[in-house]
């Protein structure tokens, strides 16, 4: 059988999953919560997709490949359309139907933990007190997902974290944005394509 005929017989390679979480709605659309949505925004802007509502699951989704060519991988860009402490229903509900596993899910979301202008990426271990990452371990009964942690700092003097992630980045914190949701969609594609541990070398900062 030629190369040609053997590439038409093997299955489809099985899609990744990219989940950006945040908040659905033009109200919360700048807030440092919704940094996972920003990053999901730039791949499918790289890719050339676009988001649309899916029939089976309370989320936008664009279907696409990181790259061209038969071989290119195969993305299902995400944003749930919960809110943030209901976000594993739908993640749960899109990899039943695309019959994607735990392993090649990416989830991406803020950190209150890590400084802004850090990225740190890891596969399993705990939340970090984050609900969205909490309701997708719930939903997908297991911790074993990849996450791209976007560091927006601690809120300064005694502000209430709540109201700290739901409030914009500040003007100051704006001047870097661009570059930081440039850099951490840079970091799921590596994921993608050259595996967790090479991404962490280049992207998982001190």
């Amino acid at each position: 059988m030629q190369n040609a005929e053997l590439a038409a017989n093997r299955p489809p390679a099985q899609p990744w999953l990219i989940v950006g979480l945040g908040n659905p709605g033009p109200k919360y659309a700048g807030n440092r919560h919704n940094a996972g949505f920003m990053v999901a925004d730039l791949l499918a802007k790289r890719t050339g997709s676009s988001f649309s509502r899916h029939r089976k699951a309370l989320a936008e989704v664009a279907e696409t490949r990181l790259g061209y060519g038969a071989d290119a991988p195969r993305l299902v860009l995400a944003k749930p359309l919960t809110y943030m402490n209901l976000s594993g229903g739908p993640v749960a509900a899109l990899c039943n139907f695309y019959k994607i596993p735990p392993s090649q899910v990416v989830a991406i979301y803020d950190e209150l933990d890590i400084a802004y202008g850090q990225i740190k990426l890891k596969t399993g271990g705990g939340e970090g007190g984050h609900n969205g990452a909490r309701s997708i371990s719930s939903s997908l009964s297991t911790k074993d997902y990849v996450r791209v942690r976007f560091g927006i700092g601690r809120p300064p003097g005694r502000q209430d974290p709540a109201d700290y992630v739901l409030s914009d980045f500040s003007s100051a914190e704006r001047k870097e944005l661009e570059y930081l949701v440039d850099k951490a969609a840079d970091a799921v594609e590596t994921i993608v394509t050259k595996g967790l541990a090479a991404a962490q070398l280049v992207f998982h900062t001190a």
